[in-house]
């Protein structure tokens, strides 16, 4: 079974930057990856997400213009570049496989990000 591993999250100051990477045990040309977060208080929620190819991404309205998904194959690693981050972006961050249209795979352990104001 493939697993996810996640990391790259931490502290950072109100406008500061992360940079958070996720990578897969083994990696399949069939599926995507996105990454997802759970915030204090919500449900688990879409951030972003990436073909296989790296041709085509997705984002949470409320996160565009902010963060960009970008992938390497060559490492099975996703990544998840965070800018002008807010104490709202405190949260747990997960990567999954996108395996079709609004289905997605196992999570992952998840990586801790807070941020201070």
């Amino acid at each position: 079974q493939v697993q996810l591993v996640e990391s790259g999250g931490g502290f950072v100051q109100a406008g500061g930057s992360l940079r958070l990477s996720c990578t897969e045990s083994r990696a399949s040309s069939l599926y995507g990856l996105a990454w997802f977060r759970q915030v204090p208080g919500k449900e688990r929620e879409f951030v972003a997400d990436i073909a296989w190819s790296g041709g085509r991404t997705s984002y949470a309205d409320s996160l565009k213009g902010r963060f960009t998904i970008s992938r390497d194959n060559a490492k099975n690693a996703v990544y998840l570049q965070m800018n002008s981050l807010s104490p709202e972006d405190t949260g747990v961050y997960y990567c999954r496989r996108v395996l079709a249209e609004r289905a997605y795979g196992a999570w992952g352990q998840g990586t801790q990000v807070t941020v201070s104001s």
